[in-house]
Order: C-alpha cells, then sequence, then structure tokens
C-alpha cells in the first residue's frame, strides 16, 4: 500500500478539523557521537555497553551463513538505513531537522522513540544495563529539551527487577522530565534447570518475563509508581531472534510479526495476571505491531473464557463422567479391544489426565474478579492502546464491528518515521488516510486514529502531558469531554 495515498499531507490536513499526533515516531541516534556524549554523564562502562550492544549486528553479519546455522542465531537486519533519500536519513539524525520538517510530513506533535535504544534493555550484565540506560536516557533528554512544544522522546525503563525500574522512574521524570516510558518486555532470562555459563546455551535456554503472570518478581510496585509519576507503560520490544523467528538466512522472515508477538505476550500475560482489574487507572501501549493481533487476542481470550472459566470448568470435572454409560456405549458401538481397554482402566478412558499440575486455584482467570461481561470492556477495551503502521490495513479491525459487544479498540497512529520500512517521511499520513479514501474509515475513525486515542493514552494517565504543546488547547478540549466507557447491554 505503501505510496499511493491520493492526498499529501498537507491536503490532508487540510481537510480534518484537529490535530495529528504521531504515536510512535523514531529518530536514528549517531551511534560514534552518541556513545561520547554518553561517555561524559556515565563514564566508560555506559559508552563502552552502548558500542558492545551495538557491535551484535555486525558481529552477526560476519559470522556469514554457516556459523550463524550452526549457532541458531537470526540473520540481522541489514542495509535499514535511508541512502537514496539523503534528506530523510539527515532528518532522522537529527532532531532539531525533524521538528522543522513536522508540518511538511503532516504531524503537529510526535513521541520519539529510540533506535539504537531499542536493544539496551536486553544487555545482560546489570551494572553495564543501567549505566547505559541512564547515560541513554540523560543524553537522549538533551538532544530534544528544546523542541518540547512538537516533540517528547521517550525514556528508557528497564524491567529486569521492580527496585530497577522505580529507580529509572523516578530519575525519568524527577531529573529530565521526561513524559513517555518505553518498558522492556518479554525480557529473556535464563531457565534455571540449565546449568553453566556457555554463551550459546544461555542465549537459547530462556523463558520470557509478561510480568503479570509467572513473574519471579512482583511488578505491582512498578504499576503504582508509572500511576504515582503518571507515566502510561508503553512497549516496544522485539520478537525477532527468538524461538520461531530465529532463521539465520532471511531477516524478513523474522522481522514481520516480531513487534505483535511481544506485545502479544506483554498483553495477555498483564491481563490474565488481573493489573487491569487492581490498576484500573493505568494506562497500557503495545507498540508498531498493530491492532490486528490485539483484536484477535481480544477474541481469544473471550473464548477461553467461556470454556474455561470456573463454572465452565465444573462440567469438565473427571468425576462427572457417567462410566457406566460410557461402558453401554462402548460395548453397542465400539471394538472389542476398546472395551477391554476401558475395563481395564475401571471405566475410566484416560485415569492419566486427571492430574491438575498442582495448581492450587484451576481458574486461569481468576486474577480478573469477573462479574459480568463489562468487565471486558473496562478491563481489556480501554486500558489497552495499540500503535499502527500508516500502511497496515489491518488497521480497520480497531473500528469494524468484528470485535466482541462490537467493541472499538484503541488503535493509535504511528509513522515509524526513521526507519527502513518508510521510504518518505512525507508518506505515512498520506498512507493511513487511504482507509478513509477507500470508505473503510469514516471521519471519525480518523480522528480518533490519528488524534484521540494518543490524547487519551497519554493525557488520562497525565493531565498536564499535552500543557504547553501545540494542541495543548484541542487536547484538553478532548480530555473534558466525558468519555463514557462502553456499556454491554445486559442479556
Amino acid at each position: 500500500m505503501s505510496g499511493h495515498g491520493k492526498h499529501t499531507p498537507e491536503q490532508i490536513r487540510a481537510k480534518v478539523n484537529h490535530p495529528i499526533v504521531d504515536g510512535d515516531g523514531h529518530w536514528v541516534e549517531y551511534d560514534p557521537v552518541f556513545a561520547e556524549q554518553m561517555r561524559k554523564v556515565g563514564g566508560d562502562i555506559a559508552a563502552d555497553g552502548f558500542l558492545a550492544s551495538m557491535a551484535a549486528t555486525k558481529k552477526a553479519l560476519e559470522m556469514g551463513v554457516p556459523e550463524r546455522t550452526r549457532r541458531r542465531m537470526a540473520m540481522p537486519g541489514f542495509w535499514t538505513r535511508q541512502t537514496g533519500n539523503t534528506l530523510d536519513r539527515a532528518t532522522a539524525m537529527l532532531p532539531h531537522l525533524l521538528y522543522d520538517r513536522l508540518d511538511e510530513i503532516g504531524s503537529d506533535f510526535a513521541i520519539i522513540y529510540p533506535t539504537a535504544g531499542l536493544r539496551l534493555p536486553r544487555i545482560v550484565d546489570d551494572k553495564t544495563r543501567r549505566a547505559v540506560i541512564r547515560a541513554y536516557n540523560i543524553v537522549s533528554a538533551g538532544y530534544f529539551k528544546d523542541l518540547s512544544d512538537r516533540m517528547t522522546p521517550a525514556a528508557i525503563i528497564p524491567m529486569h527487577t521492580p527496585e530497577e525500574a522505580i529507580e529509572e522512574l523516578d530519575f525519568v521524570t524527577k531529573e529530565l522530565g521526561s513524559k513517555v516510558g518505553m518498558f522492556g518486555s518479554a525480557q529473556p532470562k535464563k531457565v534455571k534447570a540449565v546449568n553453566g555459563n556457555n554463551a550459546d546455551v544461555d542465549r537459547l535456554a530462556v523463558y520470557y518475563e509478561v510480568f503479570g503472570i509467572d513473574s519471579e518478581h512482583d511488578f505491582d510496585p512498578v504499576w503504582q509508581k508509572c500511576v504515582d509519576v503518571k507515566i502510561a507503560p508503553t512497549f516496544h520490544s522485539s520478537g525477532s531472534n527468538q524461538a520461531l523467528r530465529n532463521s539465520p538466512t532471511n531477516f524478513t522472515y523474522n522481522h514481520i510479526g516480531h513487534f505483535a508477538d511481544a506485545g502479544h505476550a506483554a498483553a495477555k500475560g498483564i491481563f490474565l495476571g488481573g493489573v487491569t482489574r487492581r490498576f484500573p487507572q493505568l494506562r497500557f501501549a503495545f507498540l508498531e505491531g498493530g491492532v490486528g493481533w490485539g483484536a484477535q487476542l481480544f477474541g481469544d481470550l473471550m473464548e477461553h473464557w467461556e470454556r474455561r472459566n470456573a463454572r465452565a470448568l465444573e462440567n469438565m470435572r473427571p468425576d462427572k463422567l457417567n462410566r457406566d454409560l460410557l461402558m453401554q456405549m462402548v460395548e453397542k458401538y465400539g471394538y472389542k479391544e476398546h472395551a477391554a481397554a476401558l475395563k481395564a482402566r475401571d471405566g475410566w478412558p484416560d485415569p492419566e489426565m486427571q492430574s491438575t499440575g498442582g495448581v492450587a486455584n484451576l481458574d486461569d482467570f481468576a486474577a480478573l474478579k469477573f462479574t459480568g461481561k463489562q468487565d471486558w470492556i473496562d478491563l481489556f477495551v480501554e486500558p489497552y492502546y495499540f500503535g499502527c503502521e500508516a500502511d497496515d490495513r489491518m488497521n480497520a479491525t480497531a473500528f469494524l464491528k468484528l470485535n466482541p459487544f462490537g467493541a472499538q479498540l484503541n488503535a493509535i497512529y504511528s509513522s515509524d518515521i526513521g526507519h527502513f520500512d518508510v521510504i518518505d517521511m512525507r508518506e505515512p499520513l498520506a498512507e493511513a488516510y487511504e482507509l478513509v479514501e477507500d470508505g473503510v474509515l469514516t471521519d471519525d475513525n480518523f480522528r480518533d486514529f490519528t488524534f484521540t486515542n494518543a490524547v487519551r493514552l497519554w493525557g488520562t494517565q497525565n493531565p498536564d502531558f499535552f500543557k504547553g504543546t501545540t494542541v495543548e488547547k484541542a487536547a484538553a478540549e478532548v480530555l473534558a469531554e466525558r468519555h463514557v466507557p462502553m456499556q454491554v447491554a445486559a442479556e
């Protein structure tokens, strides 16, 4: 769909009666200079740790296919920076140039996420990771400090332990004035049953932290700190180079769906862990993976609840089986071998399947404390936001009457400028508007997608988020509107 929108950004902004907020643009840090600036504020451990993290792609490419195949390492992205479009390359590197081009690109206000910084939450060594992220946040904030009326950068919040996350949240909000936090998610952690210190074993023998369930730590203090410092947790983590996205030869195979995969894991874990029940005021965003997976997850969770909630499970209890009736049916319609095997098991067809695995509470949804169908709106639809790249036609699934209860999901416009999939920074807004041109989205849908949802994501969490920006008045009007969550009709 790329690049064939019928309108320019200028024409689109003239047609709509609301500002455009870009919920996920990117800048591309210039590593040699950025590292030395980090050295000044964080010392050698910060600069050298940053450069070592950046060198991972180079090392993987230098291995060649046979060695990557032997070690089962993913083919990384190569040629991922604009060269044919030199102006855009410069724009991605220079925040002040990006600021000057925002009107041309079609954005009134933009949330800017890292590029090199996306990797930093995955640094394994605790001391190095903390030093690198602290220095990164300081240097990044400095680049944008004079541009706050139209742009704000995301600070990196590591989630290896609650203490680490809380410390960085306190620092970036109190010392740097940060308003956006990019939280690490789907963190790989070594499986404790695996011994040794082989680098490849450590890399492959992992499980993934999803915060809400099966966590080594209690992350509720982090969510409470988010409430206290008025930060909406937004997740922008990779699912590439993991599990089913680990091709040593094909970057596209590894890349497609990887942000959605990481977002899916975090959203599912947070929901089933009851986090949105315990912290109803929090808003969470899962970026760059689109909303199609969110719509599917919404339906999948509901369908599983219908079949696996506590009441439904009662009908699946092994002692509900009428063994006499089953034996009669087998003797009448089955084979002699069936009847003999069933008699040998005292009428139980699968006695080995009666265990519950030592789980005390068999209700997978217990933490949500469901009281009715309205809870699905309050605990999933209202608190979850989904960052959507402009040229993804699945963005329409947020607004069509396909979701349970006909609910509209919170899709937010995400230009992804600065990255390889944006050939020209002037195209994303036009690509997003194509769904209106094609009659798939209404003007109101487009307003929600490109403005209202972003305002509610960050403004609900922090009413002063847009204060002092060029969209302050329009954002205040949205936040002043009486936003009534969708009501599910009683049966």
